[in-house]
């Protein structure tokens, strides 16, 4: 039963108007329609995306893994479909100091059941030398194969912080897609799922009403200390990392440079 609120929970700051059903519904209802149309725009650039042209290279270029050196093309185990994710790594680092935004998207990437399922391998590459990566992954109690691609260059290794694609011939290896920054959100439902509560991510960029809560800059809640504050402190640890057995505050950051 739906009860109508009064005066003086109908207005409230940093909350929503309150309304009655038949309001809520007109207006989820007008909503929808530029839901449905986003949808459709994005069903149109995936079918664009399918006919991109593809980059052929060197299958049999060897990345590091926990068997030792194997070619790139065997990643695809067996199937003709592979999507990575490309880790950033910080030489030398504690387990804290890693990348809070790749260890954000490892993480909800913990396993490939779906893809599979559907003939497409899924794996990690990083530029970290094979023995602080295979330390990390026990840490982190990660399930998906990674591999070292140090020193390598494109599409293998170069650059990191992409979600990229490669499609299998035979023996023949061919890079389809990339992508970086927020086009690497699609795979971080924790982002979708903020983004249809009333307050969002609670970032600083996000076109919000006055007076609701503040914010932090892109990636603030993805590092925090163990209370769940976020924060760039010393006693602060990419967020998944406070899930480990024994994770603790930490005395030192071991993080180079800017936040990504």
């Amino acid at each position: 039963m739906t009860s109508t609120p009064d005066a003086s929970t109908a207005a409230q700051p940093g909350r929503p108007p309150v309304a009655d059903p038949a309001t809520w519904q007109a207006a989820r209802d007008a909503l929808l329609v530029r839901e449905k149309a986003h949808t459709r725009e994005g069903d149109a650039l995936a079918a664009a995306r399918r006919r991109l042209p593809m980059v052929e290279f060197d299958g049999t270029v060897e990345v590091v893994g926990p068997d030792g050196p194997v070619p790139f093309r065997e990643l695809f185990q067996g199937r003709e479909e592979l999507v990575v994710y490309k880790h950033m790594w910080y030489d030398g680092a504690p387990h804290q100091g890693q990348c809070e935004g790749c260890t954000t998207t490892a993480w909800h990437l913990k396993d490939a059941v779906y893809l599979n399922a559907r003939g497409v391998s899924f794996a990690v590459l990083t530029t970290g030398p094979w023995d602080e990566v295979a330390a990390y992954v026990a840490f982190m109690g990660y399930t998906q194969p990674w591999y070292s691609v140090r020193g390598l260059d494109e599409p293998v290794g170069g650059e990191m912080g992409y979600l990229s694609c490669f499609l299998r011939d035979g023996d023949r290896v061919f890079l389809t897609y990339s992508t970086t920054g927020r086009g690497n959100e699609r795979v971080n439902g924790s982002l979708g799922l903020l983004d249809m509560t009333p307050y969002g991510r609670g970032e600083t960029w996000e076109d919000k009403p006055a007076g609701w809560p503040e914010g932090g800059s892109p990636c603030w809640s993805w590092r925090s200390d163990a209370d769940g504050d976020p924060t760039w402190g010393p006693t602060s640890r990419p967020v998944p990392q406070w899930s480990r057995p024994g994770a603790t505050p930490v005395d030192t950051l071991g993080r180079h440079g800017p936040h990504h």
